[in-house]
């Protein structure tokens, strides 16, 4: 692991192999370790960069406005990297999203992994599961809230939990935890969004995308890829990789090593 100051922050990220630059970007339930089963692989042809975004895993969080878009051009200067492909995850492929709309000259390409984008709602489906299978939890109880989070994001809807790896589900509410207590300190300081956000703004993109999602995660996510692949000028919709939901590198590296090798450049 290194630190870097970026935009007054100090960030932690890890920096491995040579070649075109890799920025692997995290989902919100999770931090940089999510990726552990990508780094090495992509570190064979490429600089793979695995950051933890401001106030997540061992970054820290300042008491003043941020974007976490802007940090990740920030990491781009201080490294020398004029441009990079973005792979991101859930909040980490929005991240990825927001980076390349606004600084389109510094992103060479998008995957994205069961991604979220900046001003989507989710639908009365995704809500109405999140009662029937999390309800209503103490937000002061990270372990419990995590439990939850896990239940929902990464064993998923039409999975019991006996049906996913005992360790993965371990190792998800122990990220989830530390994810929990930053969003809470995130809460209390002012994060700059994208206005308009990126929902509107797909169709913008020119570069090459990739999207693709875990056939276990919710329908909501598998939408958001099949509008993508719709809305953005030549993107690529790889097939739902079966048995896998929300965290679907960390489940499945091998299928999204494949889909990577492919696809970077």
């Amino acid at each position: 692991m290194t630190k870097i100051d970026i935009n007054g922050a100090s960030l932690a990220y890890d920096d491995l192999g040579s070649g075109s630059a890799v920025v692997l970007l995290h989902a919100g339930i999770a931090d940089r370790r999510m990726w552990r089963g990508q780094v090495a692989t992509l570190a064979e042809r490429h600089r793979v960069i695995a950051l933890d975004l401001r106030g997540y895993g061992d970054s820290e969080l300042p008491p003043a406005p941020f974007a976490h878009h802007a940090d990740v051009v920030g990491l781009l200067d201080a490294l020398g990297i004029d441009r990079a492909a973005l792979v991101g995850c859930s909040f980490g492929g929005a991240v990825a999203i927001d980076t390349a709309l606004t600084h389109p000259a510094r992103v060479s390409a998008l995957a994205l992994f069961g991604t979220a984008v900046s001003g989507n709602e989710w639908s009365e489906e995704t809500e109405q599961l999140w009662e029937e299978l999390v309800g209503e939890v103490d937000p002061e109880d990270f372990a419990a809230s995590a439990a939850g989070e896990v239940r929902f994001w990464v064993v998923g809807p039409a999975r019991e939990p006996g049906d996913v790896d005992p360790e993965l589900i371990a190792f998800a509410e122990e990220m989830d935890q530390r994810a929990l207590a930053a969003e809470v300190a995130l809460s209390a300081v002012e994060v700059e969004e994208l206005d308009p956000p990126a929902i509107g703004q797909l169709g913008e993109l020119r570069l090459p995308v990739l999207a693709t999602a875990g056939a276990a995660d919710i329908r909501d996510i598998a939408r958001l890829a099949d509008r993508i692949a719709a809305e953005v000028p030549g993107a690529v919709r790889l097939p739902d990789v079966p048995d896998a939901a929300h965290l679907l590198p960390l489940e499945r590296p091998e299928a999204v090593n494949a889909a990577l090798r492919d696809f970077l450049p």
